[in-house]
């Protein structure tokens, strides 16, 4: 069996966290959409930076998985959060091994995240996920892993709510 991440339950989840936030916090998805594109984007640097794969003058290796996925899951959330703005709730997909090199990956997130916010539309945004989800398979990660690094983050997430983080 193909190796498939579906997104449905983790739309429901990223909303609730959304609503939580919005109200905590008085955002709207318009008023925080250039924040939440930014935060992708940290994130994905925070991400690249445990992978470590753009480090050529280090011997170094990678971080653990379990600290990999965490920031990988943070990325997730931010992706997830873009999407439901735009209606998106349904998605299952694949992974698929679209690059070899990881660093050319994490810069064609970077690209598809910025073609997002200059023209932010479902095809736009199903580029920038597909393609980081495309990431999963290059960490010789499953989805359940990033599945379960996701809810794991969602946890700590509604506890930096709780107590204002």
């Amino acid at each position: 069996m193909t190796d498939c991440i579906d997104l449905c339950s983790l739309y429901a989840l990223q909303a609730e966290l959304d609503a939580e936030i919005e109200k905590n916090h008085q955002v709207t998805y318009e008023s925080s959409f250039e924040r939440r594109v930014l935060a992708l984007l940290v994130e994905l640097g925070e991400f690249a930076n445990e992978t470590r794969c753009f480090k050529y003058w280090s011997f170094k290796p990678s971080s653990p998985k379990e600290v990999v996925l965490d920031e990988y899951a943070d990325g997730m959330h931010f992706l997830l959060s873009l999407g439901i703005a735009l209606g998106e709730k349904d998605i299952v997909y694949s992974p698929k091994i679209s690059s070899k090199d990881l660093t050319s990956a994490i810069l064609k997130v970077y690209a598809d995240a910025i073609a997002l916010k200059d023209d932010y539309n479902k095809e736009a945004y199903e580029k920038a996920l597909f393609d980081y989800l495309d990431i999963i398979p290059l960490l010789g990660y499953s989805c359940l892993d990033a599945k379960d690094a996701y809810l794991k983050k969602m946890e700590v997430n509604h506890k930096r709510q709780e107590t204002k983080y």
